[in-house]
C-alpha cells in the first residue's frame, strides 16, 4: 500500500525532506512507518502525529492512500 509521510517545522529540516509516498504492508502503524522512512531512528518521545490531519496516536494502524505528518509539540506564549 502506498502511504504518504510528512515532516513538519524542525523534524523536516533534522531529515532534509518535508514529504515522501512509502510502500508499506497492510496494517503498518505510524510508528512503523516513522522507523522505515528515517532509517531506524527512535521517534523523539514528544512528536505529535496526525493521520489525515487528526491527531492519531503512534500505534494507530494505517491504510492504502493515508496521509501521515509528524511534528513536534506546537507551543506559544
Amino acid at each position: 500500500m502506498r502511504v504518504k509521510v510528512k515532516f513538519l517545522a524542525s523534524l523536516a529540516e533534522r531529515f532534509g525532506r518535508r514529504e515522501v509516498d512509502v510502500n508499506a504492508a497492510a496494517g503498518v502503524t505510524a510508528e512503523q512507518v516513522w522507523a522505515q522512512v528515517t532509517g531506524g531512528a527512535a521517534m523523539p518521545p514528544n512528536t505529535l502525529v496526525a493521520i489525515n490531519k487528526e491527531y492519531a496516536g503512534r500505534g494507530k494502524s494505517l491504510a492504502d492512500g493515508d496521509e501521515v505528518a509528524f511534528f513536534p509539540p506546537v507551543t506559544g506564549g
